[in-house]
């Protein structure tokens, strides 16, 4: 199964039309958001074309598809303009191997989840990257409209055991196997 991974779209309908268009041409066929989809948070500027309520249209559009997990700039308002439910955090499995999905507010590669499994994935900090942390594969997919410290507005693909990060325009930035 393919799936695509996003966080920090930080109510940008801009960005989260693009992020529904790369999930197309893609072909994947689950859509996992790792927060802060929204609110643009006090520390961050205003994302091009902020418009939350054309976020949730966007994201609504994708419900069946969709796994969205809370982050620290989520409310729980955010669920009345929501067809779907905000979850703290999520494990998948992908060819035998488990994969622990938070915002990022509370783990990081400095912080590991316990038993986080084979892979960790999560974002918050703006800044994508695919790294390693003991056995354990650590990914963060950036932000699709807030990047920081020069990183591309990213995203990442699951396939099978490879974890590749992409820019929004679908060039591979890194790539690892589980």
């Amino acid at each position: 199964m393919k799936i695509l991974i996003a966080s920090d779209i930080h109510g940008s309908r801009y960005y989260a039309q693009k992020l529904a268009e790369r999930f197309a041409a893609e072909g994947a066929e689950q859509l996992i958001l790792l927060g802060d989809i929204y609110n643009h948070g006090p520390r961050n500027p205003l994302p091009k074309d902020y418009d939350p309520m054309g976020v949730a249209s966007v994201l609504n559009a994708l419900v069946s598809k969709l796994t969205v997990v809370k982050g620290n700039c989520d409310s729980d308002v955010d669920t009345l303009i929501s067809d779907f439910e905000f979850v703290s955090e999520a494990v998948i499995f992908t060819e035998g191997k488990k994969v622990f999905l938070q915002h990022g507010d509370r783990f990081s590669i400095d912080k590991l989840p316990k038993n986080c499994g084979d892979a960790f994935i999560y974002g918050h900090y703006h800044t994508g990257f695919i790294r390693r942390a003991g056995g354990v594969l650590v990914a963060n997919c950036g932000s699709t409209s807030l990047p920081k410290e020069g990183t591309a507005h990213s995203y990442m693909v699951l396939e099978g055991r490879r974890l590749t990060l992409k820019d929004m325009d679908g060039n591979a930035l890194a790539s690892d196997e589980m």
